[in-house]
């Protein structure tokens, strides 16, 4: 009879274990549609500034569209090469594809929306269309 001695995991080991396992069943169904950017959308009376955390892109490799009134941003990932001078042990850097959308209103200037990517926060600046003011007008009887 052989006698096996099991000594507890730690709590980390577990659920990297537990991980490993999940994502091995189920590599082919995880999308890359699950990855959603974390955004923080600010309102000025000049317009709205929206950032976009996505840190470690290429400002090239975003796409910034307006149709039928829909802000969508988008990044798509491109191809990594393998560096044949060393082994990737772990990889924990997500640069996965996403797709955000927004709906904007009839009081957003769409023709003058700007872009800008610094310190991995994309910024957009949707300003607001300028109300058109009616002023009192006395109107003199000839």
């Amino acid at each position: 009879m052989t006698l096996i001695k099991h000594y507890p995991k730690s709590i980390n080991q577990m659920f990297d274990d537990l991980l490993m396992n999940f994502n091995e069943t189920w590599k082919t169904e995880v999308t890359e549609s699950n990855f959603m950017p974390q955004v923080n959308i600010h309102e000025t009376n000049e317009g709205y500034h929206v950032e976009l955390n996505a840190p470690g892109r290429n400002k090239e490799e975003f796409k910034i569209n307006v149709e039928n009134n829909i802000l969508t941003i988008s990044f798509e990932k491109t191809e990594e090469k393998d560096v044949k001078e060393y082994k990737t042990i772990r990889r924990e850097f997500n640069y996965e594809t996403f797709k955000r959308s927004f709906t904007l209103n009839e009081k957003m200037n769409i023709e003058n929306i700007q872009a800008k990517y610094d310190n991995g926060i994309l910024k957009l600046f949707v300003p607001k269309i300028e109300e058109v003011k009616i002023l009192p007008k006395q109107i003199t009887i000839q």
